[in-house]
């Protein structure tokens, strides 16, 4: 579903990206590891056509989308749930509204018809008793999920994107945002699924520093270092690696005792 031919991405005059190439399909689980300033975020903002590459070229199913208008991008852009750190929720509106805001704008759904999608995408992400909350009343974790919420509630994505979704929350509220990104990959047969989500089975991208919660989630690891993927495979190779940069990054962390989420 993407494809990175040999991308090159520079900001203020420093070099970003050099010569990356990948692929991704819409049902792999990956995770895009790597200090920050490595250009983690800045590879899902190509991939949504926010930032254009130097040179190289950025294939979505099938389509060069280097040189696309805004509104063809715009086309783009609802093939993924994209949840970016800062969440992007409307401090003056309430939770209900940040939600129905995107139904409003792309849909022509009914005022009830909105309001029985909002409850339900709630229900979804396990927040339906914050519906009437102002934003500024959210715990971190409860902002995340409302965000989630929000990026799915106006698009039937391919795939969803994830910018550091568990930064800043505590191990608790981080575990629960973990196991949230896996029942919305999950097939339609999980309950959380149910009428929410079509498709099911969805693959997601994960950018994140904490590598515990990488690991929970993920089955293909990519390691960012000077702009360049210097790793990319699967945990086991991860744990095992004898590349120096990604054994300092891990540290002393014993990951073979982690376990996955149940």
């Amino acid at each position: 579903m993407i494809l990175f031919d040999r991308v090159w991405f520079s900001y203020n005059k420093r070099e970003v990206l050099k010569d990356v190439s990948f692929s991704i399909n819409a049902h792999e689980r990956v995770s895009i590891l790597g200090e920050s300033g490595e250009g983690k975020t800045t590879i899902l903002r190509l991939i949504l056509g926010l930032i254009r590459p130097d040179s190289g070229r950025i294939i979505i199913d099938g389509e060069d989308i280097t040189n696309k208008t805004e509104e063809e991008l715009s086309q783009v852009r609802r093939k993924f749930s994209i949840v970016f750190q800062e969440g992007a929720l409307f401090d003056s509106l309430n939770v209900k509204e940040n939600v129905a805001f995107c139904l409003r704008e792309y849909t022509k759904m009914s005022e009830n018809e909105i309001d029985n999608r909002v409850k339900e995408l709630l229900r979804i992400v396990g927040v339906e008793e914050a519906i009437d909350l102002m934003i500024e009343e959210l715990s971190g974790g409860m902002h995340r999920r409302v965000a989630i919420a929000r990026s799915l509630a106006a698009c039937e994505p391919k795939m969803f994107l994830y910018d550091e979704p568990t930064s800043g929350l505590d191990p608790v509220n981080a575990d629960n945002i973990c196991r949230l990104i896996l029942e919305l990959s999950s097939p339609l047969s999980h309950p959380l699924s149910k009428g929410g989500i079509e498709g099911g089975g969805k693959g997601f991208i994960i950018v994140t520093h904490k590598v515990f919660d990488a690991m929970k989630v993920a089955d293909r690891f990519m390691f960012l270092r000077d702009g360049m993927i210097i790793f990319d495979s699967d945990k086991e190779k991860l744990i095992n690696t004898p590349i120096p940069e990604i054994q300092l990054f891990i540290g002393e962390i014993n990951l073979k005792s982690q376990r996955p989420i149940t």
